[in-house]
């Protein structure tokens, strides 16, 4: 029998500061640990106002996160996803699509962009995203820059 999971929400200014630390040790182990990336995690856009944590919490453990930012891209209102990940002891249990479908809900018709690991494009195309400019590489990983535009 699966264990119990919820999906998580909180605005930057309302997450207290253990679940920060829990969602960012999360992200330090997936990107700087075992992708073996250093690179800035710790960018300051965690805790803007426009800022949005979504997690799954599994039985008290955080094993999934990612981050939605608010933006504006020539004048237009948008959003970003990004810091997309899951514990290694917690892959294939859905948990990405759980918060994409959270974070896309909250998103509503507005136009949302992110920077797919290139390997991951086909995921983020089976929620809606096209390819919106070259491959990339970002710290020894390509990218793909990703759109889903206003819905009409």
């Amino acid at each position: 029998m699966r264990s119990p999971v919820s999906v998580r929400r909180s605005w930057a200014a309302d997450l207290d500061a253990a679940t920060l630390y829990r969602l960012l040790r999360l992200r330090v182990e997936v990107f700087v640990v075992e992708q073996e990336c250093a690179y800035p995690e710790l960018d300051g856009r965690d805790l803007l106002p426009g800022t949005r944590h979504l997690w799954i919490d599994a039985e008290g453990e955080i094993v999934a996160t990612l981050r939605l930012l608010e933006e504006q891209v020539d004048g237009e209102d948008a959003f970003r996803i990004g810091r997309v990940c899951v514990a290694a002891n917690a892959r294939k249990g859905g948990h990405t699509t759980r918060l994409m479908r959270a974070a896309l809900a909250e998103t509503g018709a507005a136009t949302v962009r992110l920077d797919a690991q290139s390997h991951l494009v086909g995921m983020y195309a089976a929620f809606g995203f096209v390819v919106d400019g070259p491959e990339f590489d970002d710290d020894g990983i390509m990218h793909t820059p990703m759109r889903r535009g206003r819905v009409a």
